[in-house]
């Protein structure tokens, strides 16, 4: 099974041309490539590479993005897509909704965790709770009403280094957060207006093509 590594993430950003926050606090640092010498593709090429992109090339990088920034694979990601064709709806906002109520989304929007490859490792490692029962499957669907929280395990070693203590933080409004507990509460469906970052009606072309 392939996974994305740490040495990977910084060229993901660089071929998709933004950041993907795939490295946490890390990607809003100085630190960041993008930062100190900008999005130029990666490969002893990539400042040559000027080429204006097809529809076709427009519509898989818009489908690479949305995959690498929830970190799911090709097979995975298509059967979202064909899940939310039977689903009442737009099919986009019901795509989006499917992939945006996975588990380790979930724990990343929240706060819980420092990235989502962070998030995936929490989960893994049973460290995370859903209805005060632990859950392993990072791509387990949260229903409106599950209570998501951290054991106690997980408070103890990571409770003081987590992104909900900043000062800035806030959770999508989808997500109840309770920063005294260290819980989440689902209280509403994602609504696809909060991701600017991905087109979803490119991915919805790349599909039906």
């Amino acid at each position: 099974m392939s996974r994305i590594t740490l040495d990977t993430k910084c060229r993901l950003c660089r071929a998709a041309g933004t950041k993907l926050y795939l490295k946490g606090a890390r990607c809003l640092s100085p630190k960041c490539p993008i930062e100190k010498k900008g999005a130029i593709p990666p490969g002893m090429h990539g400042i040559k590479r000027a080429k204006k992109p097809t529809d076709y090339g427009i519509q898989l990088r818009a489908k690479q993005k949305a995959k690498r920034i929830f970190g799911i694979q090709e097979t995975q990601f298509k059967n979202y897509y064909l899940k939310a064709k039977l689903l009442k709806g737009l099919v986009g906002e019901n795509l989006m909704s499917l992939v945006q109520r996975r588990l380790d989304n979930v724990v990343y929007e929240s706060g819980l965790a420092l990235s989502r490859s962070h998030a995936k490792q929490l989960v893994s490692h049973g460290h995370i709770l859903v209805n005060d029962e632990k859950m392993s499957i990072a791509s387990y669907g949260t229903k409106i009403g599950d209570v998501i929280s951290l054991n106690k395990d997980a408070l103890t070693t990571q409770g003081e280094n987590l992104r909900l203590d900043d000062k800035d933080f806030k959770s999508p409004q989808w997500l109840e957060l309770n920063k005294t507990k260290h819980t989440v509460s689902v209280v509403a469906l994602p609504s696809t207006v909060e991701d600017k970052e991905i087109d979803v009606n490119l991915i919805i072309e790349y599909y039906s093509r």
